[in-house]
């Protein structure tokens, strides 16, 4: 598979059904200064297998990335220093810039809010929830198909003050909860 370029492999590890890949190996992720040590958890022995080391391949200057979301192995990923958001494998270093020329997947962060879900078709799909001036506006990438579209949002009035944060989403029992809080 590493003689694959990387937009083909990420093409293939997405359309992986996370069931599958969930049954397959579980790891826990440690990433510091764009590597990622990936240790596979034994849970017979209650143990740590041997773990190998992953360079992210980013390409930005300061180095400066925040997880903003993650789903069966897939990390919703914010770039500081260009807002872009990426979503991608760690393990098999397949990363998708979601940016598109019209500020789609471009992350303002303490403002907007991330979540990352799979639907009933293991299609996995980013929520984007953007607050500009006041006004909410929501947008979904889909894996699948590969592009964003806007989706109708509607919320109570005040949610839509500054003084609320938004934590990123987490996908449980096929919906996306995110906690807010008034600071």
């Amino acid at each position: 598979m590493a003689d694959l370029p990387i937009e083909t492999i990420f093409e293939i590890l997405t359309r992986v059904p996370a069931k599958v890949v969930g049954r397959s190996k579980s790891v826990f992720l440690l990433i510091d200064d764009l590597t990622c040590s990936v240790h596979p958890i034994i849970f017979q022995s209650y143990d740590y297998g041997p773990r190998s080391i992953v360079t992210l391949p980013f390409d930005h200057q300061n180095n400066d990335v925040s997880i903003l979301s993650h789903l069966n192995g897939l990390l919703c990923v914010f770039l500081n220093d260009t807002n872009e958001l990426l979503l991608g494998n760690p393990t098999t270093t397949a990363f998708k810039r979601l940016s598109t020329p019209d500020s789609l997947g471009i992350y303002i962060n303490n403002i907007d809010t991330i979540g990352l879900y799979a639907d009933d078709a293991d299609d996995y799909k980013v929520l984007h929830i953007k607050r500009r001036c006041g006004v909410y506006e929501s947008y979904v990438y889909s894996r699948e198909l590969n592009f964003w579209r806007n989706i109708p949002f509607l919320t109570r009035q005040e949610y839509l003050s500054p003084n609320f944060y938004w934590s990123p989403g987490t996908f449980c029992g096929g919906t996306l909860y995110f906690t807010l809080c008034e600071c």
